[in-house]
Order: structure tokens, then C-alpha cells, then sequence
């Protein structure tokens, strides 16, 4: 059966894949230590669980709007003016099967075949995918040296006239970078003189630390708001990750085609999420408060651990729930006479011989890392950082 060239380009997910390894061994008995976890680790407060069984118990189990619910819609407008600055009309939102979903909704509504996407790298690993989906060609452009931040220079000579749109994910994953207001807003000069979109994944918005402070880059001006996509979603904020709720905001056109889209491939997004995501935008701020401080908590620990081991080095991440580790320096040492020849390498070696999980960062544009999460309980992250000193003990 002949397959199409936009299913061909695509590449597996690796942290899937890496995820997949490591529950295998653990079914099998194996005492493994994953830090590969791209979900909190807290369960969906009762009180969500609580709206969506009421949700059932009263029938609210039909198609709704394509778009979403109203109710929902008018919600997320109220927490985006709340918590963003920014207005918008329920007719500006579409909500969709999770983040990823708004992501790809965005990107097919916006990029013809040939359009170049500019995506600094270190990046989420499913948006060069998207984009090549769309037809699109992804421009990388390196900002390991720039603190993993796109800088205005970089942006500016990375336009061309084929340029179509900019994503931009703040705070990151994997590198827990967060673009500061001056940041964003040196980005949003060069944007509103070049003829391009931007998509901003802000999906781990709440999960901010170290006195960061997240920003939409859609508040710079009335035009950056035209020309900007906000994304966000349920799963990190509201541990509803298998909820798969999602939604965008944008220029009600643009909007209104999505919509159509939406209509046709996936109808409407679960109706029972939907109203358990009423409740968790309008009573989730102490879920939040209580898991971001638990966060912190690991954070600073598994930030100090990594920065106090050898050949390796550790930028402080201020945001989401991943530390990204600069491993080069292990490169070309070996462990019982084998060689780490690269970020892979040391990923398969590390699960092999110590039983920990990670996930390299070629699967994010940078080779010379790997990105280790703390969702996970600090018991685990302890063991698991004494298993990879232990391991960097035994180079040679």
C-alpha cells in the first residue's frame, strides 16, 4: 500500500519511545528510575474528577459545539484576561483534544506547502513534525548559546521571504528556559515588521519559579495580538493530561476556519473534559499554588545535585518541570570499555547499566544534552541522581 511523503517525513517520537523502554523493563521486574516523564506526577484533583462525574450523572455526554462549549469558551476568555492581559471574544477560542491538537490545528490553517517555520532549538520535539506535516520547511536556528532563547539578531537572519511563522514556547520544554517581558518584546519589534505569525505554546505557564515571571508576547501591541496564536491547555496546570483538553485564541477569522477544520476531523473535543475543565479554570489556583511549590522543591535540589557533578554542566531552568544537562564533556570516555559517543550513547548506557531513564537531546535539536524531569517523587530523583554519579564515577 503506497503511503503519502507527509506521513513518511515524519519521525517517531523518542521520548515515547524511550518511555516504552523503561515501563518494559519495570513490568519485567527491572527497578528502573525514569526520568523521562513529560506529565505531573500529582493525580487530577478531586474536584475535577468530582465535575466530570456530575457531568455524567446528569447526561451531559452529547456533541457540543465543535468549537467547544460555550460555557468553556467564556471560561478560558475570563482566564486569559485574568491571568494574561489579554481580551478575547468566546468566538476567538477553539478548543481541541489537547494542546498538541491546537498546535497542529493552527499550523495546517496557516503554513502552505514550501512556508518556512522558524523553531529555536533546543525545541519541543513535535514541532518540526507538525510543521513538515503542513508542508511546511522548519528553520532551526541554534540558541544554546543565547541561555536556549531565540535573540531578536538571530530572528532577524533567520526571515526570509518564505518565512511564515515563528513558535515560540515559553516556558520551555525541554530546557526550562522562560523568555523574559524585554525578551519577548525584542522579538515582537522584528515580528511586526516582517509579514510572519507567531505560535505560542504556553502550556506550562503556571510552572514558573526563581521569580520568573511568564509573559504572553501577544500583549506587546494590538498588532503582535492579531498576529499571534496563543495556545494552552488543561494538562500541565491541572494534572489532566489524559483529559485531552487544549485550546488556542486568535484572530476571529482565523479562528472561524479552524473551527471548520476541526469539524470535519475530529467533531468536538470529549464533552466530559470539557465541563471538568469549567471547574479546574475556575477553582484550580491552590492545586496549582501546591504543586508549583513542589516543583520548586525538586527543582532547586535536582539543580544543585547535576550543577556539583563532573563533566557535566547544568543551566538553572526557571520554568516547566525539566533540568537540561550539558553532557559533551562525557563524550568520548568510556564505561566498561565502551565508548559514549554521543547523547544517545549515554542514554542507552545509562538504562543498560544503572537503570535510569532519560531522554537524549537530539530528540530536541541539541546533541550535546540530555533533559531529565522532576515529575517524579524526590525519593526517585534522589536514587536516580546517585545512580548517574555513580555512573560518571565509573568513566574513564
Amino acid at each position: 500500500m503506497p503511503i503519502t511523503k507527509r506521513a513518511l517525513c515524519v519521525s517517531p517520537s523518542l521520548t515515547l519511545a524511550i518511555t516504552a523502554k523503561a515501563k518494559k523493563m519495570k513490568a519485567e521486574g527491572i527497578n528502573v528510575i525514569g526520568f523521562g516523564a513529560g506529565e505531573p506526577d500529582f493525580n487530577t484533583p478531586d474536584f475535577i474528577i468530582d465535575a466530570a462525574k456530575e457531568a455524567l450523572d446528569k447526561g451531559k455526554t452529547k456533541y457540543t459545539p465543535s468549537s467547544g462549549l460555550p460555557e468553556l469558551r467564556k471560561a478560558i476568555c475570563e482566564k486569559l484576561k485574568k491571568d494574561n492581559g489579554l481580551t478575547y471574544n468566546p468566538s476567538q477560542i477553539i478548543v481541541s483534544n489537547g494542546a498538541k491538537h491546537s498546535l497542529y490545528n493552527a499550523i495546517q490553517a496557516i503554513i502552505e506547502e514550501g512556508d518556512e517555520v522558524i523553531i529555536p532549538a533546543p525545541f519541543w520535539l513535535s514541532y518540526p513534525e507538525l510543521v513538515k506535516l503542513a508542508g511546511g520547511v522548519p528553520v532551526i536556528v541554534d540558541c544554546a548559546d543565547t541561555n536556549f532563547k531565540l535573540t531578536a539578531e538571530k530572528l532577524k537572519k533567520a526571515i526570509t521571504s518564505k518565512t511564515k511563522m515563528l513558535i515560540i514556547n515559553s516556558p520551555s520544554n525541554p530546557t526550562g528556559a522562560v523568555y523574559t517581558k524585554d525578551e519577548l518584546y525584542s522579538l515582537a519589534k522584528v515580528i511586526e515588521d516582517s509579514d510572519i505569525f507567531v505560535l505560542s505554546d504556553e502550556i506550562y505557564e503556571k510552572l514558573v519559579y526563581g521569580g520568573a515571571q511568564h509573559i504572553s508576547i501577544a500583549t506587546y501591541s494590538p498588532k503582535l495580538y492579531e498576529k499571534t496564536i496563543v495556545v494552552n491547555g488543561m494538562s500541565k496546570s491541572y494534572s489532566m493530561t489524559g483529559w485531552r483538553i487544549g485550546y488556542l485564541a486568535c484572530e476571529e477569522k482565523l479562528a472561524k476556519a479552524i473551527d471548520g477544520m476541526q469539524s470535519h476531523a475530529t467533531s468536538n473535543p470529549n464533552t466530559i473534559s470539557q465541563w471538568a475543565s469549567i471547574a479546574a479554570l475556575n477553582n484550580g489556583a491552590s492545586f496549582i499554588e501546591k504543586m508549583q511549590k513542589t516543583f520548586d522543591e525538586r527543582r532547586k535540589y535536582m539543580f544543585q545535585r547535576l550543577k556539583n557533578m563532573q563533566y557535566i554542566d547544568c543551566p538553572e531552568p526557571k520554568g516547566a518541570f525539566y533540568v537540561f544537562v550539558n553532557v559533551k564533556e562525557l563524550f568520548n570516555r568510556k564505561f566498561k570499555g565502551e565508548l559514549i559517543e554521543n547523547c544517545l550513547k549515554l542514554t542507552e548506557l545509562l538504562l543498560e547499566n544503572v537503570q535510569v531513564a532519560v531522554v537524549p537531546g537530539n530528540a530536541f535539536g541539541a546533541d550535546s544534552y540530555i533533559r531529565l524531569s522532576y515529575a517524579i517523587s524526590m525519593e526517585e530523583i534522589k536514587e536516580g541522581l546517585d545512580r548517574i554519579e555513580k555512573f560518571i564515577s565509573m568513566t574513564e
